[in-house]
This record gives C-alpha cells, structure tokens and sequence, in this order.
C-alpha cells in the first residue's frame, strides 16, 4: 500500500510508516530558503523532515507528513504541532539523521534540500549515505549544484555547454559520450584522477560505470532533466 499524496498521507498515517508513491521531498536543518523549498515540491510534494529539518520546514510555513531520526534536534513546539504518529524514531546513535531517513522512506526518488553548504562533515557523510544505500534514488540540491549517485548507467539530456563533474567514492571505470572530454575506459579514483568539470557537448550524454559509487554534479538548472533520468531506471 502507498501513501498518495501529502493531505491523504496526513490523514491515514500510522505507526508502520508506509511508503509513498510519490516523489518525496527531505528537508534537513542546514542552508535553504523558502523558494528552494516551494520549487522541491512542484517536483515532489510529499514533505518528510530529518529531525530538526521539521523545524525549518514549521519556520517556512509547511508541516512534514513524517519526520525521522533520533529526534534530539526536533523542539518541543515542532512535536506539538507534528503529532507523535507522525514522528519515525531510530534511536541509534552510529549514523546521520540523512542517512536514517534516505534508508527508511520508501519512496520512487527523494529531493534532498537543507544538507549542503553549512557545516562541511555533515555534507560529506551526505555523499556517503548517497553511495552507500544505492537502491535509493535521491537528489542533494544546493544553492547552485545538485548531486546525485549513479549506480551503472544513466542517459541525460542537458543543455549543451552545461559542466557536468563526476566525482568516484571508489575506484571506478567510467565510460561517457556526449561529454567535451569523453573516454571509452577511464579509471577514476578519490584518491587518484577524477572527472571534474567536464562539459555537455552533446544534447544526450550516456555515462556507464563498472560499480557503484559514482557521485554526478551539476548546474541547478538541469534539475528536470535529472528527475527524468532517474524515473526512467
């Protein structure tokens, strides 16, 4: 059974915490404003909250169907007006709120805004919970670039000229078209080559990996092309 859609979800939300049919948007405690938000949700409109992330989401004028974590950063006020059914509480203390709530939403892609551009370690454990719970489609979304994780193989239709960077969690082979500097068998590594800023020279680009752990960057503005690309598997 899914939840359809954020009003009904309010309404028959219960202690097993079904999964959503629809794309979800995650909002977290970190950088964001309110055009961001409202932007995230003509692209997904169902709203779930890591933690205190449900505070920012109050503060913005939205209430969260769901919020997940150890809920120590959640207020007192966002509690009262959340409701306890509606609050999904992991006690452990071994991994990010981010990382408890991409692994626990059921959902076809997840939008995630307000985990980029403050503190930079949490940031970083965000790239980390992208790699390593690969069965979860989820965009990051920052104030210029957005991220995401490519397990093997996707095609994206972006504007010519558009950077486009990959950037490996692991040791890598990457095949690319499409790109100004494309390559039929290129190993990259975090600790050794890595693949940033390239370009779009081609209206489609086809990008193939031979493992998981490949993290791709681009411009904001290649948002819908990205969603497009992920729903299509």
């Amino acid at each position: 059974m899914c939840l359809v859609s954020q009003m009904e979800t309010i309404t028959v939300m219960n202690p097993d915490f079904l999964p959503f049919c629809e794309y979800v948007t995650l909002i977290g405690g970190g950088k964001l404003n309110a055009a961001c938000l409202e932007e995230m949700l003509t692209h997904a409109p169902i709203l779930v909250a890591a933690d205190g992330g449900a505070d920012r989401a109050l503060a913005l004028g939205h209430v969260p169907v769901r919020v997940v974590g150890d809920l120590d950063s959640l207020s007192q006020g966002a509690r009262d007006v959340i409701g306890s059914e509606r609050l999904q509480h992991i006690s452990e203390q071994d991994s990010t709120d981010f990382d408890k709530t991409l692994r626990s939403v059921a959902a076809p892609l997840v939008l995630g805004v307000g985990f980029t551009g403050g503190r930079l370690d949490h940031e970083l454990a965000c790239y980390n919970s992208l790699v390593r719970h690969a069965d979860r489609a989820c965009i990051l979304i920052g104030e210029e670039d957005i991220c995401f994780h490519v397990p093997d193989h996707i095609t994206l239709d972006l504007p010519v000229g558009m950077r486009l960077s990959l950037f490996p969690m692991a040791g890598i082979v990457a095949r690319m078209t499409g790109l100004r500097w494309s390559f039929e068998a290129l190993t990259l590594a975090p600790w050794d080559r890595v693949g940033t800023s390239n370009e779009v020279a081609r209206d489609r680009v086809e990008l193939w990996f031979d493992r998981p752990g490949m993290l791709v960057i681009v411009p904001r503005a290649g948002l819908a092309a990205v969603i497009k690309a992920l729903a299509a598997g």
